[in-house]
Order: C-alpha cells, then sequence, then structure tokens
C-alpha cells in the first residue's frame, strides 16, 4: 500500500505540472496583443475624434495619459472618494474621540466612582464606556453641529475647497479646547517648543491638543479626589468600629462596602455626580 501511494502521488505530481506547462503553452501561442496607435483607421467603424487627439499622445506624455479631475474641478466629493474619507475617519475615530473632545474627564471620573465606592466590575466596562460615549456626544453635539453647517455641508455642496473645509472645522474644536485648557499648562508646550504666541489663536494645534488632555486629566482628578472624601470617611469609621470591638481578621471593605453603596443611592450620586460633571463643560 506504501509503494501504490507513493506512485499515485507522483503520477499526480507529473499530470499537474503537464497541466500547467499545456495551459502556459497555450496562452502563449493563442494571445493576440492589441496595441494603441495614432492610426485608428485600420479598425473598422473607429475614427478617432478631433476632441480625443490628445489621448492618442499617450506615449508621448509622462503621465502616460493619465489624469485626475476632482469632481470636474467643482470641489465636491464623489461617491468613492467620500467612502474613502468615511472609512478613514472611522479608523482614526478613536483618537480624536479621546483627544479632541470631553471623553478623557468623563471616562476617568466614572472609573473614580467604581473605585471609591469598591465595586470592582459594577458597573460593567461596557456601561461605562457607553455612558461616556453618549455624554460627550451631548456635549460636543453644538460643536459637532457647527462643523457640520461650516464644513461639511459646504464641502458637500462644491461650495468651498477640502483646505477651507479644513480651516472651518478646525475653528470649533479650537474654541472647546481653549475654553477647557488651563493657561499654565499651554504656557507649558509652548515654553518647550521655544516658540511664543501673542494670541491663543494662533498656538497651533500640536501645542494645544497635548495641552487640552493634560488640562482634561488635572481636572477628572480634582473631581476623583473630592469623591473619595466621603468614601473614605466610611471606612475609616467602619475600621474603627473593627478593631474597638476586636475583630482584626475581619477585613473593613466587606462591611463598610454596602454602607457606601447605601449613601451613594440616599445622595442620589449618579445624577449628583453627571450633573456637575456636564456643568464643568459650560
Amino acid at each position: 500500500m506504501t509503494r501504490l501511494k507513493k506512485a499515485y502521488c507522483r503520477i499526480s505530481f507529473l499530470a499537474a505540472v503537464f497541466i500547467f506547462i499545456s495551459a502556459m503553452m497555450f496562452m502563449a501561442f493563442h494571445t493576440e496583443v492589441y496595441a494603441a496607435s495614432n492610426d485608428l483607421q485600420g479598425i473598422e467603424g473607429l475614427t478617432p475624434p478631433a476632441e480625443n487627439e490628445g489621448l492618442l499622445d499617450a506615449k508621448s506624455d509622462s503621465t502616460n495619459g493619465f489624469s485626475f479631475n476632482y469632481n470636474n474641478d467643482t470641489g465636491s466629493l464623489s461617491t468613492p472618494v467620500r467612502a474613502l474619507l468615511v472609512l478613514t475617519i472611522i479608523a482614526l475615530a478613536p483618537s480624536l474621540l479621546i483627544m479632541l473632545t470631553s471623553y478623557t474627564r468623563i471616562i476617568i471620573v466614572l472609573h473614580f466612582i467604581r473605585t471609591a465606592i469598591g465595586t470592582q466590575s459594577s458597573p460593567p466596562n461596557q456601561v461605562m464606556i457607553g455612558l461616556a460615549l453618549f455624554m460627550t456626544f451631548f456635549i460636543m453635539w453644538p460643536t459637532f453641529q457647527e462643523i457640520n453647517e461650516k464644513a461639511i455641508v459646504p464641502l458637500d455642496n462644491g461650495e468651498i475647497t477640502f483646505e477651507q473645509a479644513m480651516e472651518e472645522a478646525e475653528a470649533p474644536l479650537r474654541t472647546f479646547m481653549e475654553g477647557q485648557t488651563l493657561d499654565k499648562d499651554l504656557a507649558l508646550f509652548i515654553d518647550a517648543a521655544g516658540e511664543s504666541y501673542n494670541r491663543d489663536e494662533e498656538v497651533p494645534m500640536v501645542m494645544l491638543i497635548p495641552a487640552f488632555i493634560l488640562s482634561e486629566m488635572r481636572y477628572a482628578f480634582i473631581m476623583g479626589f473630592v469623591i473619595y472624601i466621603p468614601f473614605i470617611v466610611i471606612d475609616m469609621v467602619v475600621a474603627s468600629v473593627l478593631m474597638s470591638m476586636g475583630m482584626m481578621m475581619l477585613p473593613p471593605t466587606t462591611i463598610s462596602l454596602p454602607f457606601k453603596i447605601l449613601l451613594f443611592i440616599m445622595a442620589d450620586g449618579w445624577n449628583l455626580v453627571i450633573a456637575n460633571l456636564m456643568k464643568t463643560f459650560y
């Protein structure tokens, strides 16, 4: 059986090689090559029109006759280009959402709440991220709407060029970030670059964006500290009571967790934190 298998494999391999060589020889001897020429009279029924004479001189053109028109130079985007831009925006959306919006401050504060209460996985990460995303869309909606009205719609209608649309889209984001960025954080990056600017509008985005992120983290940690204080007091009280009762082996967090949850519910903590968190952006 082993010899039969080896013989079968060899015969199959030789047959495959023979078929491949035969196919290549057939294609080589039966392929006709047509070349474009200036004289199309030899082709029946075809006469080169006068307006297409420039296309017949492709060999003399360094671009081989290839040209690219930006939708008849109107400035509007065709469907393939629009799809390409949409895919690019989708790929960069997570980074843009974190760097240029209120998402950073919101998600950090929500994680501080969960850590301060002491619940390890409640609310789960999916709920925290979803709440942060919808809060970001709610807070940034006026900015997004202004970008759509001043940049996306005029560009789609062909009223402005792509460069002008980028400038119009940058202005609302710059206004939002400048309102949330501390002067000392912005000065940190300006001094590091060795530059000086008379107005905030002259500061490039490459300096404004990291300063904005630094300010967002600063605000988030300040709010996290304030959130931690009442829960730390509960932990201290519970630990003192357990020590006075001689329960040294009982973890204080096991007893303090229900009291911290009760305090958070009685104070309507979610409403209080979310409302004050949104007020920090206005």
